[in-house]
């Protein structure tokens, strides 16, 4: 049974925060199952999350839930084992809505790092606005 991969030991990096103001729009927003609050990147192409699991797991799902006008078209997940390269796992297509979306990811190698790229956003100047990111699978070590 799939279960949250993320836990206080998961490292987390964002590629901007709006205006640098982690206190109001820091990634811990992201994860930490309140409603009022989102990360909130700055402008610019290619806008990303990265996450770095205290063990080898294998993904089998994404949720996402953006601000509608704010999303991603295209998302890509990539992930990576110890120092190794960033292989492409998936390829997932968001609708622009506030609505929590879940994504299958089918046949996932044993990661230890994921990164998914908010391609093609809904934001003329190319801001993400995401306010709950979890990533579901198993523990493998």
């Amino acid at each position: 049974m799939a279960s949250s991969l993320i836990c206080s030991e998961t490292q987390s990096r964002v590629s901007s925060v709006l205006n640098r103001d982690v206190k109001q729009y820091g990634k811990k927003f992201m994860f930490d199952c309140n409603e009022e609050t989102c990360w909130s990147s700055d402008q610019g192409d290619c806008q990303w999350v990265s996450l770095e699991f205290p063990q080898t797991v294998k993904v089998s799902e994404v949720t996402l839930q953006f601000q509608g006008g704010f999303s991603a078209k295209t998302c890509r997940l990539e992930g990576r084992l110890k120092d190794g390269d960033f292989l492409g796992l998936s390829q997932f297509y968001p609708e622009d809505n506030n609505c929590l979306q879940i994504f299958p990811i089918q046949e996932a190698p044993t990661v230890d790092k994921v990164k998914i790229l908010f391609e093609n956003s809904a934001d003329f100047f190319g801001r993400i606005i995401v306010y709950s990111l979890d990533i579901l699978g198993e523990r493998t070590s």
